[in-house]
């Protein structure tokens, strides 16, 4: 018993040490970092999206970014090496499952919040600004004020004689009867003439 509340008492004493050693800024910037993340992704990203596949890489992104960053800072290994890991991150392509640029975007946007609230210098208003600028302009652009937002979805479709160009209304108008989708454009990305068959990408509003 003696031995192992010494080591109980070791332990405590080394991990008192390295919270004396981390300064009040890491805290601070840390709390304005996960903060602006969470806000992003679940207040933005998913109530847009309404999918929770990405969370964990989102956020474990962000956090070891993070922490490299203001760790490479704090050594004084200059900001081009923070930089670099943000490159090299934010290049990243699952092999597994394709991840579409929007969802690539979030990534990137994760990977910015993490970099810049480890290394930009100022107090902790000047970070909550930026990352409140941020989220702004991420929430406006998520939303219909600026500009209708656009989807779009591909279908396979059967009626190739309404393929051509000059025949486009119709073809708008019969995948309009059968999806009850509001289509406004289409585009014709591949044609199978031994099945009868077109791959299209529909356009439309979303309400």
């Amino acid at each position: 018993m003696d031995l192992l509340q010494i080591a109980n008492e070791e332990v405590l004493s080394a991990s008192a040490d390295i919270f004396d050693k981390l300064s009040k800024k890491f805290f601070i910037r840390l709390v304005i970092d996960l903060s602006s993340v969470i806000i992003l992704i679940r207040f933005i990203y998913f109530q847009v999206y309404k999918t929770k596949d990405l969370f964990f890489t989102y956020i474990i992104f962000n956090l070891i970014i993070f922490l490299l960053s203001f760790s490479l800072n704090k050594a004084e290994l200059s900001m081009g090496a923070a930089f670099g890991l943000f490159a090299v991150f934010s290049m990243l392509r699952y092999r597994t499952e394709d991840i579409s640029i929007k969802d690539m975007s979030y990534l990137f946007l994760s990977i910015a919040l993490g970099v810049l609230n480890a290394v930009t210098k100022g107090g902790w208003e000047e970070l909550s600004t930026i990352s409140a600028i941020i989220l702004l302009i991420t929430w406006l652009l998520e939303s219909s004020w600026l500009m209708k937002k656009e989807s779009s979805k591909v279908i396979f479709y059967d009626q190739i004689e309404l393929i051509p160009t000059e025949n486009h209304e119709q073809l708008m108008a019969d995948i309009r009867l059968r999806t009850g989708i509001p289509v406004h454009r289409v585009l014709v990305q591949k044609i199978d003439f031994l099945r009868d068959s077109a791959q299209i990408r529909i356009y439309y509003y979303e309400k």
